[in-house]
Formats: C-alpha cells, sequence, structure tokens
C-alpha cells in the first residue's frame, strides 16, 4: 500500500466548524464596536456644531448663524464641512439655526444597527441623549 498523506474529512470539518465558531464569536463584536464609535462621533461633530455657533455668537454680539453657509463662508471659517441634512456614520444630521438660539440634532439611520439614540445639542452646547 501506498503511503497517503493528506486530510480527512473529519479533520477538515473540525476546522471548519472552529472557525465557524470563532466568526460567531467575533462578528457581533465587531457589530457593537462599530456602533460605539457611531454614537461617539456623532456626540463629537455635535459638539463640534455647537462649538462652532458658540464661537460665532461671541463674536456675533451674541447674535446666533442662522444657516450653515455662516459657519463655513466666514473667513475664517468656523466649520469646513456642512453637516446639516447630511448622513455621516450612520447618523442623520439636522440643524435648526436662529439669530437667537439654535438646536443641532443626530437621529440614527437604523436603530441599533447604526447607533443607539438620538442626541441633541441646544443653545449654551448643552448636549441632550
Amino acid at each position: 500500500m501506498r503511503n497517503r498523506k493528506g486530510f480527512t474529512l473529519v479533520e477538515i470539518m473540525i476546522v471548519v466548524a472552529i472557525i465557524a465558531l470563532l466568526a460567531a464569536i467575533a462578528i457581533p463584536n465587531l457589530l457593537r464596536a462599530r456602533i460605539s464609535a457611531n454614537d461617539s462621533l456623532a456626540q463629537s461633530t455635535l459638539r463640534a456644531l455647537s462649538t462652532a455657533a458658540e464661537t460665532f455668537g461671541t463674536s456675533n454680539n451674541g447674535n446666533y448663524p442662522t444657516d450653515m453657509t455662516s459657519l463655513t463662508g466666514a473667513s475664517p471659517s468656523y466649520m469646513t464641512t456642512d453637516y446639516c441634512a447630511q448622513t455621516v456614520s450612520g447618523y442623520v444630521f439636522a440643524c435648526t439655526m436662529s439669530a437667537a438660539a439654535y438646536t443641532f440634532a443626530a437621529t440614527p439611520v437604523t436603530v441599533g444597527t447604526s447607533g443607539t439614540t438620538t442626541y441633541t445639542v441646544i443653545t449654551g452646547g448643552v448636549l441632550l441623549p
């Protein structure tokens, strides 16, 4: 008889089962990490919008910007990117601005998949979950 070399079907099935088990453990953790990263990015973006609006208000005798062009079109600009009505990393950003107040909100596209909750920042830089 010849000396046969190679893997048996049982050995290959065991390896496939181990890989499937590792994937079943790793994939949910990766998804949770992505959701957490999206949440953090949404909060930091809202803080950046609020800081820009507050800085604008300080520079303009207490009058807040009435639109994003006031923040992005100034020289030097208060913000480089217009996030209003945009979807960024699983969150949709909404902006309401007047000379007296502002509200910026970030809502997940799909709750539980792209983010966990809606975040809002209001005049004065108060971040609400």
